[in-house]
């Protein structure tokens, strides 16, 4: 753990300690026993004997029909006073342990945020479906995007920004391990989903990413041997199992379908719903293919 983090945490912790300690003067009860009711003398009021007696009376009353006022005097040392300023010194103090406790909060959250750094404190307390909910939301945001550089300054304006975009909004930096020799963004990526065991090919959900290889011929040489070549984000599972995910395609971040039931169809009856977009065109001497038949593999957001 860095230093700016312990010494955000080690003042919290001592904080809080300290706040969760109520103030109690010493040698004094904060609890006050009723006694029984006082019995007239005729000459005033006696105090039964008591270490814990109400100071004075609220009201002034006649007692025996003698007129005079009630005077209810204090028992051994003004002990009841002692408690009332007690009550009255925790009341007083509880704004300030609420505040203290608010101020060091904040204070951990400026040095740990995950806007401050991608590993950041919080990031520890986020559900799959809270990360699953930044990713979605940035996403479709994007969608209709043609230049992701307008978005982000220095951005590559291909798949692989894209997804970094949406990442970085559920503090994820997708490409902070660094790429290898003659690597690809996208490549690197699925390297560094492989290494932490985020790989999968079970049902997706919401905010994962989504892996296809050879949709286009990155090394020209007319051969569909290119390795991972494009990425995205799945947005929605349907009831008949196409998935719904956006990617910054040809014509800027769009959505398109896949089904991985019918891989190789684009539509499963003439005029029917469509399935699996076309992903990879047709070029000379050889056929379009849709998503199904280029897809690699899923993988989750967490613990990337």
């Amino acid at each position: 753990m860095s230093s700016p983090r312990l010494l955000a945490i080690v003042p919290l912790c001592a904080l809080i300690g300290c706040a969760t300690v109520k103030s109690r003067d010493v040698g004094t009860s904060p609890e006050v026993v009723p006694s029984a009711a006082p019995e007239s003398t005729g000459q005033g009021t006696q105090v039964p004997a008591s270490d814990t007696t109400p100071a004075v009376a609220p009201e002034a009353s006649s007692v025996s029909g003698t007129g005079a006022p009630v005077v209810v005097e204090a028992a051994r040392g003004e002990r009841a006073p002692a408690v009332v300023a007690t009550v009255m010194s925790e009341e007083k103090a509880r704004p300030l342990v609420t505040g203290v406790i608010s101020a060091a909060l904040e204070a951990v959250a400026l040095v740990t945020s995950p806007a401050a750094d991608s590993a950041g404190f919080w990031e520890a307390y986020r559900t799959p479906m809270q990360l699953a909910r930044l990713i979605v939301s940035r996403s479709m945001q994007l969608v209709g995007e043609r230049n992701l550089g307008r978005v982000s300054r220095g951005m590559p304006n291909d798949c692989s920004g894209f997804v970094r975009l949406a990442y970085l909004s559920a503090g994820i930096d997708l490409v902070a391990h660094g790429f290898l020799a003659g690597e690809n963004a996208v490549s690197a990526i699925f390297r560094r989903a492989t290494q932490g065991g985020r790989l999968h090919q079970h049902a997706p959900r919401p905010g994962d990413l989504v892996f296809f290889r050879e949709t286009y011929d990155r090394n020209r040489d007319g051969r569909r041997n290119d390795g991972m070549t494009h990425i995205g984000v799945v947005e929605a599972i349907g009831d008949d199992g196409t998935v719904t995910f956006i990617h910054r395609g040809s014509k800027g971040v769009a959505r398109s379908r896949m089904n991985l039931s019918h891989p190789e169809k684009h539509q499963l009856s003439q005029g029917g719903p469509v399935v699996n977009d076309f992903l990879r065109p047709a070029s000379k001497g050889a056929r379009a293919y849709v998503t199904g038949e280029l897809f690699v593999s899923y993988a989750s957001p967490e613990g990337l």
